[in-house]
């Protein structure tokens, strides 16, 4: 068995621990939805106003994962948490690095990742264990106002809850149309890269699923979930969090999902759901995983935006 998981040179900057520069690959130039290309595909993101299609945010969690294993060890693996609020895109070809900068000896640190320019493209934290303080997400919710005057979320409501799915990831199973690619694909282009993702020579005699890959892993039904979004409108991730708690989650093994919808908030070009799933053995009722996720749909991306604002909400 290999002694660690990851073998990615790191440097150390007094209290901070860095990744290398790394040149992250958009595998979603095919997604789709509602019948049409995502924010990922090039037409479509400068139609919208974006230089290019975005890599998408998960991508970057590969980077952190070296970093938190070399702080915590396997014992991030089993239940470290990254949470993140997404800053700025970065499209194929840019070079993208990974910090964590921690107090000796705490359970959580801050982590941010930046382009060679010094663009922040995300900050958060993260963590390990149920005894650390609240995370960059925790706190972010905390802070929201409410969505107000909404029309393309205007029919969701907060405490929305979905029935148990079940779920799984096999090597080279095709995740569907939102994620156009199976595991083994994802590996050949991994920023970070590891044994334990693909071997049984890991402490648990199995492979594990990429902090990355979760976010795959949970979201690739999420169209089947219904909830009353108008549309067709294109949305992005704007903030994520990835809890193991009793983990890490193996690839091939059966799992099952359920989805809350815990807050609705906004900006001047978005409406956003913010969504926690929990993650369950089949049959079982510990939680052992948690993703966050806010989705932000652009409104401008939603034909009839200004026409059912000005019937919802005459005079404003």
């Amino acid at each position: 068995m290999p002694a660690r998981a990851f073998d990615t040179q790191l440097e150390s900057i007094g209290q901070v621990l860095a990744g290398p520069w790394r040149k992250p690959f958009n595998m979603l130039l095919d997604q789709t939805y509602d019948g049409h290309v995502s924010l990922h595909d090039d037409a479509m993101a400068q139609k919208l106003g974006f230089k290019a299609g975005p890599i998408e945010g998960p991508t970057h969690f590969s980077q952190f994962a070296p970093l938190g294993e070399a702080i915590w060890g396997e014992r991030f693996l089993r239940e470290g948490c990254i949470s993140t609020h997404f800053r700025n895109m970065v499209v194929e070809g840019e070079e993208v690095r990974a910090f964590i900068e921690r107090e000796p000896g705490e359970d959580h640190a801050k982590i941010w990742a930046q382009k060679r320019d010094g663009t922040e493209v995300l900050k958060g934290t993260a963590s390990v264990g149920p005894q650390a303080p609240p995370s960059a997400l925790d706190m972010r919710l905390g802070e929201l106002g409410p969505l107000e005057q909404p029309v393309i979320l205007r029919d969701l409501k907060v405490g929305h809850r979905t029935k148990r799915t079940p779920i799984r990831m096999a090597a080279d199973q095709h995740m569907g149309d939102l994620y156009p690619f199976s595991l083994t694909q994802k590996l050949a282009k991994i920023t970070e890269n590891s044994p334990w993702y693909s071997g049984k020579d890991t402490p648990w005699g199995k492979p594990i699923i990429p902090f990355e890959m979760v976010s795959v892993l949970v979201q690739y039904l999420a169209r089947e979930d219904k909830f009353p979004i108008k549309g067709p409108a294109i949305g992005l991730f704007a903030d994520l969090e990835i809890r193991m708690i009793d983990g890490p989650l193996f690839v091939g093994e059966d799992y099952e999902i359920e989805r809350e919808i815990v807050a609705l908030s906004g900006s001047r070009r978005t409406e956003s759901y913010w969504t926690r799933t929990s993650i369950f053995r089949p049959g079982q009722s510990k939680v052992i995983a948690t993703m966050l996720l806010n989705q932000a749909t652009l409104r401008d991306s939603y034909a009839p935006y200004a026409e059912e604002r000005a019937k919802l909400y005459p005079g404003a």
